[in-house]
């Protein structure tokens, strides 16, 4: 048969914009299809403009609390809001630029319209209908209602309205200590609201380290975030100054009144009306099932990115594109290692880890070794005053391979990416210890923690 593409892509976010690029690159004809923006939530209202926003946070409380130390005469300068608000967006708009740039170089046809795959190798865009010998499904997720406190928009809210609110609210609270909630917390309570984190499970960054989540909840409490662990948010009532909440928490049950109220208890696959019901794809708890290689039940339709399921990020969402382009295309069989996925999150001080927290891999029977070493330490991080914070290194006790890592610190993102490529290559200890870092960086702490595991730490 005939097809008017070869592939048809619905979704234009990491997941989606990416595949339909290396599709091109691969000499294929691909159609993207996007309903909003290109960028998808992660550009436009997720990872891009949330960092804008926290860079915004870091700045002001560098200077409320060290400003004199690094010479700041009289008072830290006042801020604007809606400023901070504006730079966000302009920075989202940036890239939204770029993607349909990128679309241009590399031919990629799109369209703004919202699709449905009416049977295998059509889809249906309005009132216009396209075949195609594959379509990939990269639909993302979208914020999962608190039952009981669902979304208004504008006092019950989800990460997308945090980013626009129209003025700076007194108090906040958030329900959820993941990522998303502790960002938002943080980002808040630095420019001077009020905020209240709940957590339904016993630490917040339940995903991390033991050590590492109990350090920044520490540091969030010092900061002024009040967190509440083991509790749960079981009654809600808007009131005419915003809302109030009841939870429930080890000492017994507390009412909370707040301006604004955060939802970010997880997220929802955006399987809706995406499937006439005679396709059959399978969908399981709001997200498609797929195979290794991304392909549903279905020959010829695959789902890529958060709207298979966990875990979801953004960088998973574009290597999942990669190899399943490439699949599709007969170019590789590679799939995604997902044992060695880094995971961020972009508070002061940042968390980073990827690979097996030492709880899990003692919990798989293995003798580990445990290397750490604190930026207190580093000369880099004293000079930039910024000192808080450790890098913690997992090894296998018997043959040295690392098995994780677990970093909290002003720098913590950026110093992860080395640990993902030692984990990928099966490095060693010994090997991270002897792999020359240069002087003054961030990065020495990595290499000083592999040789404080061995007891060889000269700086320690």
């Amino acid at each position: 048969m005939a097809y008017d593409y070869d592939i048809v892509v619905i979704g234009g976010g990491p997941a989606g914009y990416a595949g339909a690029i290396r599709a091109a690159q691969l000499k294929k004809r691909v159609l993207c299809v996007e309903r909003d923006k290109l960028g998808g939530i992660c550009l436009n209202w997720g990872c891009i403009p949330t960092k804008a926003l926290l860079t915004n946070a870091h700045l002001v409380e560098f200077l409320k609390h060290k400003g004199k130390e690094f010479g700041l005469a009289g008072a830290p300068p006042d801020w604007d809001f809606s400023t901070m608000i504006g730079r966000s967006r302009e920075v989202a708009g940036k890239l939204n630029k770029g993607i349909e740039g990128l679309f241009k170089k590399y031919k990629v046809e799109w369209k703004q319209g919202v699709a449905k795959v009416t049977k295998p190798h059509t889809v249906a865009i309005g009132d216009q209908t396209v075949t195609a010998e594959s379509i990939v499904v990269a639909t993302g997720v979208r914020p999962r209602p608190l039952p009981g406190g669902e979304y208004d928009g504008k006092t019950i809210i989800s990460y997308k309205e945090a980013m626009t609110l129209p003025k700076l609210p007194k108090s906040m609270l958030i329900v959820g200590a993941g990522p998303i909630g502790l960002e938002f917390g943080y980002f808040y309570n630095a420019i001077g609201t009020k905020v209240v984190v709940v957590e339904m499970l016993d630490r917040v960054l339940p995903g991390e380290d033991d050590e590492i989540s109990a350090a920044l909840e520490k540091s969030l409490t010092k900061r002024g975030i009040d967190i509440l662990v083991k509790s749960k948010t079981t009654k809600v009532e808007k009131t005419a100054a915003g809302v109030k909440a009841t939870i429930e928490t080890p000492k017994g049950n507390k009412t909370i009144d707040a301006e604004t109220m955060l939802v970010a208890i997880g997220v929802l696959g955006n399987v809706e009306n995406l499937f006439d019901a005679g396709v059959g794809v399978t969908i399981e708890k709001n997200h498609i099932k797929v195979d290794q290689y991304y392909q549903t039940n279905v020959p010829g339709i695959y789902a890529i990115g958060d709207v298979n399921g966990p875990p979801w990020l953004a960088h998973v969402a574009h290597h999942e594109a990669i190899c399943c382009i490439e699949h599709i295309c007969g170019f590789s069989d590679r799939t995604v290692d997902y044992s060695t996925i880094p995971g961020c999150t972009y508070t002061d001080p940042g968390v980073a880890s990827v690979g097996l927290t030492e709880r899990a891999a003692r919990d798989k029977g293995i003798d580990v070794r445990v290397g750490r070493f604190p930026f207190m330490a580093s000369g880099r991080a004293l000079a930039s005053g910024e000192t808080e914070g450790f890098v913690k290194l997992v090894f296998d006790a018997k043959y040295g391979e690392l098995l994780g890592a677990h970093l909290i610190g002003s720098q913590a993102t950026e110093l992860i990416a080395e640990l993902v490529m030692a984990k990928k290559l099966e490095a060693t200890e010994d090997e991270i210890m002897h792999a020359m870092h240069p002087h003054p960086t961030y990065s020495e702490s990595v290499m000083e923690a592999a040789g404080q595991g061995l007891g060889e730490s000269v700086h320690i």
